[in-house]
């Protein structure tokens, strides 16, 4: 079986979600977090909150064991000790911002009183990122035709990184990357490949898109296998991962994988992984790990978010992923009915919302 991670998406993935997902259901070798980010020279506030909430999270864990209801689960991923094993991802255009995001991720460790390898032991570069604001600013996939760029940020991860079979220092920190065939050429991740190569990287995760694309048209697997076998670091699949036949099926094509991450697949159907680890042929029912799921992330909004219109502006796009994944996916569409789905997008409150999301469970 190939490790799974959870991809980091913006909006969905943050701190509270992590968490209620670890607690209810598992089975990720571990949670990326949507990137920090620079701005006005400093790091994002709320991006550092996260973190926050994610060191507090595992300083109360008193024991290293799984704590969610799969009890089967067992870690197997060298990255960290803990089972709740989070890799904070940043985003930046040039050596500059990512010493900035070096700096506050490991000052937040040390105010928690963190150990260099105990907790946040990796952090996830993003070389991906297709959303134009970022791309257009070279961050990002736009960051990819930028090779002097990439270069600098290689020379400053090879400053602070773990030297290849050493053991660690007290700042050491292990780096990977997470990118896109290019942004406008699938030629320019081959470009890329002698820097990426000698670069001290814990593995590559390859989306294989172009930024251009966002996440629109076919997954270039010619592109992807160009890279992957080029590649000499260990190499992660990511894209378009939506039931355990997809996952074995990218798992038989490249052998070699160190894993698979996903993302858009997990958040319709939290159990995905759990389902392949128990060598499940079909996708099972999502719905009891979705009512878990969101029922905690509801708890969490209420106390932050003000109304209920608020509320359900952040809670109802989580369906939405069920909802897509069913109208493709047969198996997935026997536990989502339409017209319960159509309840929830059209409840006017919270009382009509409940309603009908008990419909499902």
């Amino acid at each position: 079986m190939k490790p799974i991670y959870f991809a980091p998406l913006q909006g969905f993935t943050e701190c509270a979600y992590r968490q209620a997902h670890f607690s209810y259901v598992g089975g990720v070798d571990a949670y990326y977090t949507p990137f920090l980010r620079v701005e006005k020279g400093e790091v994002r506030p709320k991006d550092l909150r996260n973190l926050q909430q994610d060191l507090e999270f595992i300083k109360s864990q008193r024991t290293n064991e799984c704590h969610c209801e799969n009890q089967a689960y067992q870690a197997s991923d060298d990255e960290t000790s803990h089972f709740y094993n989070v890799i904070p991802q940043v985003i930046c255009r040039d050596a500059a911002e990512l010493r900035i995001l070096i700096d506050a991720i490991q000052k937040q460790k040390q105010d928690y009183g963190f150990a260099a390898d105990e907790v946040f032991p990796q952090i996830d570069i993003n070389m991906g990122c297709p959303f134009p604001m970022q791309a257009k600013s070279g961050r990002g996939s736009g960051l990819l035709p930028r090779v002097d760029a990439v270069k600098e940020i290689f020379q400053e991860i090879s400053k602070r990184a773990t030297p290849r079979h050493s053991e660690r220092s007290e700042e050491s920190i292990k780096f990977s990357v997470k990118m896109r065939l290019g942004y406008t050429s699938p030629e320019e991740c081959l470009a890329l490949l002698p820097l990426l190569n000698e670069a001290p990287l814990a593995h590559i995760t390859m989306h294989p898109r172009l930024g251009i694309q966002q996440y629109k048209g076919a997954l270039d697997f010619e592109g992807f296998k160009a890279f992957y076998e080029g590649c000499k670091h260990p190499v992660i699949f990511n894209g378009d991962i939506s039931s355990t036949k997809d996952i074995q099926a990218i798992a038989d094509r490249f052998p070699n994988l160190k894993g698979i991450m996903i993302g858009r697949g997990l958040l319709a159907n939290p159990a995905l992984a759990t389902q392949y680890q128990a060598g499940s042929k079909k996708t099972g029912n999502p719905i009891p790990a979705l009512i878990k799921i969101h029922s905690s992330l509801l708890a969490d909004y209420r106390k932050r978010l003000q109304g209920d219109s608020q509320i359900l502006d952040k809670i109802r796009p989580f369906w939405t992923y069920a909802t897509e994944a069913a109208q493709t996916n047969p198996e997935m569409s026997n536990y989502l009915p339409k017209h319960t789905i159509k309840k929830i997008a059209k409840a006017r409150n919270l009382s009509e919302y409940l309603d009908a999301v008990n419909e499902l469970g």
